[in-house]
C-alpha cells in the first residue's frame, strides 16, 4: 500500500463539477492499493499517516503530526501510485489490486480514519475526480507500508 502525503493549506475534490470533501489546513493523502495488500498494511498505513510528522513546531521544526497540527485529512484514491514505471515509456499496473479488492481496503481504511480522527474527508472510488490543492511548503512524502 502507498500513500503520498502532501502538507496543505487546503484541499478539495470535487465529481462533476460537485463537491464530494474538503478540508482546510492538514494532509491530502493519495492512496494506491497493491494487490499484495491486506487490512493490516491498511492499519499501518493509516498509523503512519496520522502519526507522521510534517507540521512545524514553535521552532518551525517538523515535528508534529495532523493530529497535534489540528489539521484535517482528506483521502483520494490513486491506482496510478502503483504503477511499475521501471521500464519503457508506458506504465504497467500488474502490480494494482483489482478494483473489488482495492475498493473494500480503500473503504476500510476510511472507515479506520473516521474511528480514529476527525476531520476526515474522501474522493469517490473509481471516480473521474478533479483534486484541487494549496501546498504547504511544498512538503510531500511517499509512504510505502
Amino acid at each position: 500500500m502507498r500513500g503520498l502525503i502532501q502538507r496543505v493549506r487546503h484541499a478539495g475534490v470535487a465529481v462533476n463539477g460537485e463537491s464530494v470533501g474538503s478540508i482546510d489546513h492538514g494532509l491530502l493523502l493519495l492512496l494506491g492499493v497493491e494487490a499484495t495488500d491486506d487490512r493490516a498494511a491498511a492499519d499501518k498505513l493509516l498509523h503512519k499517516v496520522l502519526h507522521y510528522r510534517v507540521f512545524g513546531d514553535e521552532q518551525g521544526r517538523m515535528n508534529l503530526n495532523v493530529q497535534q497540527a489540528g489539521g484535517g485529512l482528506l483521502v483520494v484514491s490513486q491506482f496510478t501510485l502503483v504503477a511499475d514505471t521501471a521500464r519503457g515509456l508506458r506504465p504497467s499496473f500488474t502490480r494494482g489490486a483489482a478494483p473489488q479488492r482495492a475498493e473494500e481496503l480503500y473503504d476500510y481504511f476510511v472507515e479506520r480514519a473516521r474511528a480514529q480522527f476527525a476531520p476526515v474527508a474522501c474522493g469517490v472510488f473509481a471516480a473521474d475526480m478533479q483534486v484541487s490543492l494549496l501546498n504547504d511548503g511544498p512538503v510531500t512524502f511517499l509512504l510505502e507500508v
